[in-house]
Parts: C-alpha cells; sequence; structure tokens
C-alpha cells in the first residue's frame, strides 16, 4: 500500500509539473501571438491614409464621438510604446492620438463629414448611370423602393468605393489648401520685402537730411565769408590785377573817353 500510494503521488507530481510546463508554453505562446498583433496594428496605422481619421482608428464613415473614444482606448493600449515593442510604436501611438483629436473637433470633423457625403453623392450620381443600362436593376431598385440602394451602399464593393473616393477628394483639398497657403506666403514675402526697402528709402532720407543740417553751419559761414571778401584766392593760385575804370561803380574796363 506504501509502494502504491508513493507512485501515486510521484504520478501526481508529474501530472502538475506537466501541467504547469504546458501552462507555461501557452502564456508564452498568448505572449507571441499579442506580440505579433502589435506589431500588425503598428504597421496597419502607419500605412494608413494620413489625411483620414477614420482609417486610423479603423472606424466606419458613421461612428458617433463616444465609439471614436471608445476604439481609440483600445487600440491606444495595443500600441502604447510601454507595452509594444516595435520600433515605431511611438509614432503609430502619436498617430491614433492626432485622429482622435481631428475627429473630436466639431470644426475638423464637418469638414471631413462633409468631404464623405461628397463622394457618397458622387458615387450615386455614378450608379444611376450605371442602373440606366442596367434594366433589371433598374426595374429591381424601383421595385424594392429604395431598399436595394440601401443594401447596396452596406455592401463591401460601395464601401470599397466609398474609401477610395474620400481619399480623392481629400487628396485634392489638400493639394488646393497648400497652393494657397503657398500664395499667401509669397504674397506676404512680397509686402515685407515693400516694407523694408520703404524703411531703407525712408532710413536714407533721414540720414540724408542729418548729414544736410550737420554741414549747415559750414555752408552759412562760407557764405558770409563770401559776401565779406568776395571769392578767395585758393593757395598758390595767381589772381589777374584789377584794371581801372572811369566810372568805379562800373566792374568791366570802359575805354578812354576823348575830352575837348
Amino acid at each position: 500500500m506504501a509502494a502504491d500510494g508513493a507512485t501515486s503521488k510521484a504520478e501526481i507530481d508529474r501530472s502538475l509539473k506537466q501541467q504547469q510546463e504546458e501552462d507555461l508554453l501557452f502564456k508564452g505562446f498568448l505572449a507571441e501571438v499579442s506580440e505579433v498583433e502589435r506589431d500588425n496594428e503598428v504597421g496597419r496605422i502607419l500605412s494608413c491614409f494620413k489625411l483620414n481619421p477614420f482609417e486610423h482608428l479603423n472606424l466606419p464613415f458613421d461612428s458617433n464621438l463616444e465609439d471614436v473614444k471608445k476604439q481609440y482606448r483600445k487600440l491606444s493600449l495595443l500600441v502604447h510604446p510601454d507595452k509594444c515593442k516595435h520600433p515605431q510604436a511611438k509614432e503609430a501611438f502619436g498617430a491614433l492620438a492626432k485622429a482622435q483629436q481631428l475627429l473630436l473637433d466639431p470644426q475638423e470633423r464637418d469638414y471631413l463629414l462633409s468631404q464623405i457625403n461628397s463622394a457618397k453623392e458622387e458615387l450615386r450620381v455614378m450608379r444611376k448611370k450605371q442602373l440606366k443600362k442596367d434594366n433589371a436593376s433598374k426595374i429591381k431598385s424601383m421595385v424594392d423602393e429604395g431598399k436595394y440602394e440601401q443594401e447596396y451602399e452596406r455592401s463591401e464593393e460601395f464601401l470599397l468605393q466609398l474609401k477610395q473616393k474620400v481619399r480623392e477628394l481629400l487628396t485634392e483639398q489638400e493639394w488646393r489648401r497648400r497652393k494657397m497657403q503657398m500664395r499667401i506666403s509669397e504674397e506676404e514675402g512680397r509686402l515685407k520685402k515693400d516694407e523694408e526697402e520703404t524703411k531703407e528709402m525712408w532710413k536714407r532720407k533721414r540720414e540724408h537730411e542729418e548729414q544736410w543740417e550737420g554741414t549747415r553751419e559750414q555752408r552759412v559761414s562760407s557764405w558770409r565769408d563770401f559776401m565779406k571778401g568776395g571769392k578767395k584766392v585758393k593757395k598758390g593760385e595767381i589772381r589777374p590785377p584789377k584794371l581801372k575804370t572811369e566810372d568805379p561803380n562800373k566792374s568791366y574796363v570802359q575805354r578812354p573817353v576823348k575830352r575837348g
């Protein structure tokens, strides 16, 4: 009995040990799977279209504000730099934070929704043109009173087309914004240059006036000396002798006057 009891205990110990090893292996496997999932999510976020925050958060276009907050909390925990070993985890985490900020901002959200609605309208127009060529689809659409089109807009095909069309519209709008910003920068640069040239012109004018005012006394003194003594003879210059005239009030030479 004692031997049987010892054998039974040894088997139990081996079984427990085996179970512990399997548990450790399973935990390690889950950790590896979790790490792969984290890395994949980082790659997905960084490969998203940068102008569409709905894509970064992997949300449908009709998501509400609460959906945005919940999805951000979920994905941010998955790619948080403290938990994810991916070298670009910090970059992906920052992209998620920016996406949430844009979708929670009323102005930015309205802008995005307006582009999404424009994309839907363009696809609907294309759809109507297609139905004109397809009589069977057109008849079914009329019979279902719009249900057929509603189902189509929930289809994977339509959602993919919508996603691509939204990308196109956002890209076009961003390009227009950048062109406008470029023109504004050029105009600001031109105005700044004109302002600097005007300042330089007034600076030169003030300097000239100050210089002119600074030599005023010298000019006045020179004029007074000129009025007093006439033109001064420069050093080394020979002045011709003055010619006497009969009329001392005249500065030109008179011819001799015959007398008698």
